[in-house]
């Protein structure tokens, strides 16, 4: 069989990573390569998001400059999948006429025959209908070849909370949680291949399991645990309203989950929040925030925020302002709002300016700046078992120390802070490091997004317990 290349480009979430990841194993059976060069594509797949307009207008730009490279190869496959495909279906061929295949969020299993119908027939397809049965239902995922030291596994899919700005109902579907055998099954052949770490997906991980009466999320969690030689356990996201003392008390009995979690609040304003359709208050919030730092002393919390939701004035937005001074986040991402079609806030009328949410997210983002690096300061002096994930961008450190040249590595803390280090005394020994690897380091300085250090003698030769995971140098 001659070669064949697919090239993916994708855009948004890591479940839409997870799904790519998914995507590529399927059409492996047909005989496709993956590559990194558009140019050798004999196969292009563009894994689209439509959680923000951003995204949306990234993947038509994209589509649009597929044209020149058809015209070269006319016999290249186009296709176009994930959330925006799901939204608009046949309504893409108008806007983008050299595509051959526009699929939805569930037509991933669907996805080898409807290539190999294109390839026989040379005819255009549309396919958004739903799964006959969810795919995180299904027991016996595919699993891709796990040559990485951390991988995402997708445990559940779509989502049942209607939040007042969102598509992922509309686009993914209703909740659905894959069962429990079948997600040890596949993080059981992760770690076989030598993953250490991986990171639970869903839109509310919390909710996990309570509709098809499966385990808790805490006791998925517990099971996750036991699989050997895997390091640690990382998930995303948690919606507050279901954030349960069972959950929270995890942070203290499980020895491999991270001490880190992303709670996404949005808003700091009651009214802005019952807009939103949330269902939980500010004061809730708190309350759960408070109960994961007695838990968890070391806890790191980051958070989701939209800025200039319809109807959003200077004192909500200052009552954000006041909820990012009291929790002090580690780290947040915050964005504009901006209407999705489907959505119900695309139909409120006080929509905020466009400039007035522009500066108001500067605001936002300076103010955390701000925190995030008072935080990362007081981290140095203190020592962190890191997982080393691969080299560093900088993979010397003659940016540091311009008389000693050596290699760079970077990994991430408990945490989820990334760490990038050297040794200028032994950097043998941190060439002949491998990925997957814990290393001590310590901290020396702090910036905003990383911290820098250097490795000391090991203290640790296996993961850490819980409350183990810094110490004084």
């Amino acid at each position: 069989m001659p070669n064949k290349y697919l090239y993916i480009n994708t855009i948004g979430c890591q479940m839409n990573v997870y799904d790519s990841a998914q995507i590529a194993m399927g059409l492996a059976a047909l005989g496709y390569q993956q590559t990194a060069i558009l140019e050798l594509a004999d196969l292009v797949i563009v894994n689209t998001c439509t959680i923000r307009a951003k995204a949306e207008q990234k993947a038509f730009s994209f589509l649009g400059r597929l044209a020149r490279l058809k015209a070269k190869k006319p016999d290249l496959i186009s296709a176009v999948g994930g959330c925006v495909a799901q939204q608009e279906g046949r309504k893409i061929f108008k806007r983008i006429p050299h595509l051959d295949l526009v699929f939805g969020t569930q037509a991933i299993d669907r996805l080898p025959d409807l290539i190999q119908k294109i390839e026989t027939q040379r005819c255009r397809i549309v396919d958004i209908e739903p799964a006959e049965t969810p795919r995180a239902a299904n027991a016996g995922a595919r699993v891709p070849a796990a040559d990485q030291v951390s991988q995402f596994v997708t445990i559940m899919r779509g989502c049942d909370n209607f939040c007042s700005y969102c598509v992922v109902p509309y686009v993914r579907g209703r909740e659905t949680s894959r069962h429990p055998d079948a997600i040890i099954e596949e993080i059981q052949e992760f770690a076989q291949a030598g993953v250490k770490e991986v990171t639970l997906l869903g839109q509310n991980v919390n909710s996990y399991g309570k509709k098809e009466g499966l385990c808790s999320f805490s006791q998925l969690l517990s099971r996750v645990a036991r699989i050997e030689p895997l390091l640690r356990i990382r998930f995303t996201t948690s919606h507050p309203k279901d954030l349960d003392d069972e959950l929270i008390n995890a942070f203290r009995t499980n020895p491999k989950l991270c001490d880190h979690i992303h709670l996404p609040v949005q808003s700091g304003s009651d009214r802005v929040l019952q807009r939103m359709n949330r269902r939980y208050t500010k004061a809730l919030y708190l309350d759960k925030v408070a109960k994961l730092r007695d838990t968890c002393p070391d806890i790191a919390i980051t958070s989701d925020f939209i800025v200039g939701f319809p109807g959003e004035s200077q004192a909500d937005f200052d009552e954000t302002l006041d909820l990012i001074r009291t929790v002090e986040f580690d780290g947040l991402f915050a964005f504009k709002y901006s209407d999705r079609p489907n959505a119900p806030a695309a139909q409120f009328e006080d929509k905020v300016p466009q400039q007035q949410s522009k500066q108001r997210l500067q605001v936002l983002l300076d103010l955390q700046e701000t925190i995030t690096r008072k935080k990362n300061k007081t981290l140095v002096g203190t020592c962190w078992t890191i997982l080393t994930e691969g080299f560093s961008k900088k993979q010397t450190a003659g940016s540091l120390n311009q008389a000693t040249p050596a290699v760079q590595w970077t990994g991430r803390t408990t945490t989820n802070k990334i760490v990038n280090f050297y040794d200028d005394h032994d950097s043998a020994a941190l060439n002949n490091m491998a990925p997957g690897q814990l290393v001590d380091v310590n901290i020396e300085k702090a910036y905003s997004h990383s911290l820098w250090g250097k490795p000391i003698e090991s203290r640790i030769a296996a993961a850490r317990l819980k409350g183990e995971g810094s110490y004084a140098a």
